[in-house]
């Protein structure tokens, strides 16, 4: 769960390019700027329910390829949780590989507890004309067929395209090989008026050169695809996206906790060329 909404966000900071990208990172035509960005976490809100005393951690995210060759994210998110009798450590480890041009998705997800492996998700995901088929082989080999499905570089592509376009609000199905790997999630996007930073800001200036650039809030919310109604979403996540593809200022809320993500530190690679 925690994976799904970090990477759903990130990938949205990583398929942006802007005016602000120095030429020597100057972004291919899709958009795509590859980087390395760290973000410290820390606990903002909780209930008494959610049994969370304290929490606080970091994630380190990287994002690189290209249109050709396709795109690979690295993902690890490590915290540490005081629920006030005890403390734990939690690592949850992921990559993953997009193909945009085929339609094919392959994931890896380890979770550990205090340095023991939880839990591993591996497999392969590719769009046919029936939807999405997923090959699992981790934790159980099944094969599973979904309705058709947007992966999250493509869905995050989608966004962007509304919010050029102006439209606020859209809805979409999505597949990211999250929890168990054999589940699609409904997807609201709200995208927020283009703003500017306001002068003074600490947090902006981790963004390094591009911090006087405007963003646009972006605010998706993740619901059970078998959800009916008016359903509450798994959850929800916000953030401030540069066009030049900084994802800084993360929100995520759960319902019964609430994470901030502040960025700390930023790296920005070569983009990769198609040959």
């Amino acid at each position: 769960m925690f994976r799904s909404a970090f990477v759903a966000a990130l990938t949205a900071g990583a398929c942006f390019a802007g005016s602000g990208v120095p030429s020597a990172f100057a972004t291919p035509a899709t958009g795509l700027a590859p980087h390395r960005a760290v973000y410290d976490l820390k606990l903002k809100d909780a209930t008494e329910r959610s049994g969370i005393a304290g929490m606080y951690g970091r994630m380190v995210y990287e994002f690189n390829g290209s249109p050709c060759d396709g795109y690979t994210v690295s993902f690890r998110f490590v915290t540490q949780v005081n629920t006030g009798e005890e403390t734990r450590l939690t690592d949850q480890q992921t990559t993953t590989y997009e193909d945009l041009k085929n339609g094919s998705f392959r994931f890896l997800t380890r979770s550990f507890t205090d340095e023991k492996l939880d839990k591993e998700v591996r497999g392969t995901a590719r769009e046919d004309k029936e939807g999405v088929s997923v090959d699992l082989t981790a934790p159980d080999t099944k094969q599973v067929e979904l309705a058709a499905s947007r992966f999250p570089t493509e869905h995050m592509l989608d966004v962007i395209e509304h919010a050029r376009k102006g439209e606020r609000f859209f809805e979409a199905r999505l597949f990211d090989g999250s929890d168990a790997g054999d589940k699609t999630l409904m997807t609201t996007a709200v995208v927020g008026k283009k703003e500017m930073p306001k002068a003074g800001d600490p947090d902006a200036d981790k963004a390094g050169s591009f911090s006087k650039e405007a963003f646009w809030p972006v605010s998706i919310a993740y619901y059970n695809d078998t959800s009916e109604g008016d359903a509450l979403p798994v959850y929800r996540m916000s953030f401030k996206l540069y066009e030049n593809g900084i994802t800084r200022d993360l929100t995520m809320d759960y319902g019964e906790f609430v994470l901030s993500g502040k960025l700390a530190k930023l790296e920005m690679f070569k983009p990769q060329e198609c040959k």
